[in-house]
């Protein structure tokens, strides 16, 4: 079987890390990048056995997967998130791929965790990721948020799934909505994207819509029903901070 190294990028994931990296076992190098934690996740990463290098110098979430990248040294990577976990079928399904790779990258169904329910509906499975690749054939997009991993070379889907534990609570939706809405609207300002108070509204009612309706989160019950509204409001947030951006900006250009 070929060399397998596995790459996680942490900050503050105490509660997370453990179960990640216990998922990921059999791996020949397991190195975790942390961003600077203030908890016990380096020491737990390190009590696992992970190789563990901490940057500070946090620039998004591509770059940092780029550098943990860098220091991989298998033939394969396999990339998680710490707040994700091999299904023991996928672990099966990984060790055996890896004995006769056929492709340059492999894909696998996400399934995710809403406040302690998998949602199976409202556009959040099958979700499939590419998160297994041969080391040199893919490199991750420079993106602050929603990075993408760039493969050259053929994808090929493996069947079973890949578990993420992504909203323990609904403290961390509140969070990372408000995280990742200011990411996303200085994403959108990068790229010379508009917005206005009314657009901001449209884009949030349209989430919802999407959510619910057309990718039937009214299946996942009620918890289906407060994802929509969430989804809502972190698109609402993010096109309103970003009209605020552009209001700041316009203040702040010189008067002719």
């Amino acid at each position: 079987m070929t060399s397998l190294s596995v790459i996680v990028i942490t900050q503050n994931e105490a509660r997370n890390i453990e179960a990640c990296l216990r998922s990921v076992h059999f791996a020949d190098q397991i190195l975790v990048l942390d961003s600077g934690s203030v908890d016990e996740t380096i020491q737990l990463a390190r009590q696992f056995g992970a190789e563990v290098s901490v940057n500070s110098q946090w620039q998004g979430f591509g770059v940092q997967k780029n550098r943990a990248l860098a220091l991989a040294s298998s033939d394969w990577v396999l990339s998680i998130d710490a707040d994700e976990r091999l299904s023991v079928q996928l672990q099966a399904e990984i060790q055996q791929i890896l004995m006769h790779p056929v492709a340059d990258a492999y894909c696998f169904p996400r399934l995710s965790s809403y406040c302690g329910q998998y949602i199976r509906h409202s556009g959040w499975y099958p979700d499939p990721v590419t998160r297994l690749f041969r080391r040199g054939a893919a490199r991750f997009s420079d993106d602050i948020i929603h990075e993408k991993l760039v493969v050259n070379g053929q994808v090929r889907p493996l069947r079973n799934r890949l578990l993420h534990e992504s909203f323990p609570n609904f403290e961390t939706v509140l969070d990372k909505v408000d995280r990742y809405s200011s990411a996303g609207a200085q994403r959108l300002l990068s790229k010379g994207k508009s917005s206005s108070f009314p657009k901001a509204l449209g884009h949030g009612l349209w989430a919802f819509i999407r959510t619910y309706f057309l990718q039937m989160g009214f299946l996942d019950g009620w918890m289906g029903l407060a994802l929509a509204i969430s989804n809502a409001e972190g698109t609402y947030y993010r096109y309103l901070k970003l009209w605020l951006l552009l209001l700041d900006r316009k203040a702040t250009l010189p008067s002719s």
